[in-house]
């Protein structure tokens, strides 16, 4: 695509790294993510993938704005207390980057409508806050055939990791799925929530960014993947640990015998 005058001073810092260039810049501007959650994750996230150029943006809250959000939800401020967060979140990236086509979905992602939506972009980011949403979202990516970068966070520590275990090849080999990892849903009441257990408002905008990070390198196909491997992030000691993960032969989703071959299990 030709830039305009704008565009290319917009995106130059982007256009001058060898591994972007014009070509991976216009293949942003084409490019269509859904993120799952406009809260603490998806605000650092959403307003680098905006600010980035990522040419349409899905979001996906039912929630409103409220004024405990304000330690971490940096998309948000005072003026939008009340406000569904979808409508927050887009006016601030539409005043961010007229590039952008904003498409605000205001509603709970369920099996009834997830692979609808998720069907319409090439990518999904999971920046929810509960593990109903992060296994269907990964059972609804695997059906789909669309990679899912997850994010998750709690208290001082962090986990970021990108799930393409539809992606195989020749012989059978794929990388594993979220449930390959973690099988099933924990008991209720066993994790705490945020609202219960705490988090570090600034460790949102370290997760996010590192979430949003992954999003672009698999639009743009650079670098080193995390499918196959978990981030492990702890604040307090300020450590990275890059976790190696397998697929489970015996997943119930991807592995050689599935019992899970719909979303009806949601």
């Amino acid at each position: 695509m030709d830039f305009t005058d704008t565009q290319l001073h917009r995106y130059s810092r982007h256009i001058i790294l060898p591994e972007v260039g014009g070509v991976g810049q216009t293949r942003l501007l084409q490019s269509k993510v859904l993120v799952v959650g406009a809260g603490g994750l998806g605000s650092p996230l959403l307003l680098y993938l905006a600010a980035a150029g990522v040419g349409t943006i899905g979001i996906v809250d039912d929630d409103a704005v409220d004024l405990s959000n304000l330690q971490r939800q940096v998309i948000h401020d005072e003026a939008s207390l009340g406000l569904p967060k979808v409508e927050s979140a887009a006016a601030r990236m539409r005043a961010l980057n007229p590039d952008v086509r904003v498409e605000p979905h205001q509603t709970r992602i369920n099996k009834d409508n997830a692979l609808d939506l998720i069907g319409r972009y090439d990518l999904v980011a999971d920046g929810s806050d509960n593990f109903a949403t992060r296994f269907l979202l990964n059972d609804a990516c695997y059906f789909a055939r669309r990679p899912l970068v997850s994010a998750a966070m709690l208290r001082f520590d962090g986990q970021v990791s990108t799930f393409k275990a539809f992606e195989r090849a020749p012989g059978g080999d794929h990388k594993p799925c979220y449930r390959c990892i973690f099988r099933e849903p924990p008991p209720r009441g066993m994790v705490p929530s945020c609202s219960e257990g705490g988090v570090l408002g600034a460790l949102a905008g370290l997760v996010g960014t590192m979430q949003a990070t992954e999003v672009l390198k698999e639009l743009l196909g650079i670098g080193e993947s995390l499918a196959g491997s978990m981030l492990m992030i702890d604040a307090l000691h300020a450590s990275f640990h890059r976790i190696a993960v397998k697929p489970d032969p015996e997943c119930p989703l991807c592995g050689a015998h599935p019992t899970i071959t719909d979303l009806s299990i949601h």
